[in-house]
């Protein structure tokens, strides 16, 4: 008994060293990501190469990712999840697969908006959702605010991703947000009475069906729509077909969201994983991040990407992204009640 004891003893130890690792130290950490591998893949190799950490990559779909971590449980490999939109980062946070982390780096990095209040996830980079309108068939000015697409001049003119689609869900619990229950699903109702079509496809869809004249107004993310700008010519024409438009400058500003990142319940390096997002939150990590996926940096200071310069300053809402995660199954059922599919 006393041998067993000692081994048992040793065993524990062994399991506090290794689940104790920093960054620092000969081990790897696994990432689950819902960015593709090209978006980043080259962050990562740096990361690696200045921490001597190794790193592995997967991505997946954010829900396959999700249900990936709930059904490995404790035994999963993962250290980090990199997700897209609050509203899957907070359903990681209540699936109870992000620990709580505490990072000055990342607080003072971070405005507070823009992460989850007890430290389960942080954005690292920024979009808008906003609405794009044809050049010429759609007076410039004559939309100014998400509450318009509801309004019957526009029936029939309007192009917009199904209520299945996350990012929908965010822009529909921030309206719940802003307006209340009743007003938010009224809007709703106007906006399926507008549409030109049944909702279909993604985001680079809904500009190019403006531009090939099935619509003449469509809701999308500005990564999409800088994507396009520096795409191939066909998305190049669609872009150039289209006006950006930033919605409600005169009251709360454009709805935006985030990309962004948790350390694991169950990993086994949680001091190394802190320390990648702490990395992906540095000075040249997020200029680099926000030019290749074409989207807006989390930390003040630092220049948007050349492509989103040129778009001009915007105002955008400073309401905290967790209630989008609170407010998603209001959000979808007040879509389904509007008739949104």
């Amino acid at each position: 008994m006393p041998r067993l004891g000692y081994w048992m003893t040793a065993l524990v130890s062994a399991a506090l060293v290794a689940g104790c690792g920093g960054a620092g130290e000969d081990e790897t950490l696994n990432v689950y990501s819902a960015r593709k591998e090209a978006l980043i893949k080259p962050l990562l190799d740096r990361f690696e190469e200045e921490s001597g950490t190794k790193v592995k990559l997967l991505t997946a779909d954010a829900g396959a990712l999700l249900s990936r971590l709930e059904n490995e449980g404790r035994n999963t490999p993962a250290d980090v999840l990199i997700t897209v939109d609050a509203g899957n980062l907070h359903r990681a946070r209540e699936a109870g697969v992000l620990a709580a982390t505490d990072s000055a780096a990342l607080e003072s990095a971070i405005p507070a908006h823009l992460r989850d209040e007890q430290g389960h996830w942080f954005g690292l980079s920024q979009r808008a959702r906003v609405i794009f309108t044809h050049e010429e068939r759609v007076e410039e000015g004559a939309i100014t605010s998400y509450e318009d697409l509801a309004d019957p001049e526009w029936e029939g003119r309007v192009c917009i991703r199904s209520s299945d689609n996350i990012y929908n869900q965010s822009l529909m619990a921030s309206m719940i947000a802003e307006h209340g229950k009743e007003e938010a699903r009224e809007w709703a109702e106007g906006l399926v009475d507008n549409m030109a079509r049944d909702p279909q496809g993604g985001d680079r869809d809904q500009i190019h069906a403006v531009a090939s004249g099935e619509c003449d107004i469509a809701v999308a993310n500005t990564y999409y729509y800088g994507a396009m700008q520096n795409g191939d010519e066909d998305d190049r024409e669609a872009a150039d077909a289209v006006r950006l438009v930033w919605p409600n400058q005169e009251d709360r500003g454009a709805h935006v969201n985030v990309s962004g990142g948790g350390v694991v319940a169950a990993s086994r390096n949680r001091d190394g994983a802190r320390e990648l997002l702490e990395f992906l939150t540095t000075d040249e990590s997020q200029e680099w991040y926000a030019q290749a996926n074409n989207e807006f940096p989390v930390k003040e200071g630092i220049p948007a990407a050349d492509t989103l310069a040129k778009w001009g300053d915007f105002s955008a809402d400073d309401l905290p992204l967790t209630r989008l995660g609170e407010l998603n199954a209001e959000a979808v059922r007040l879509m389904d009640r509007a008739g949104w599919r």
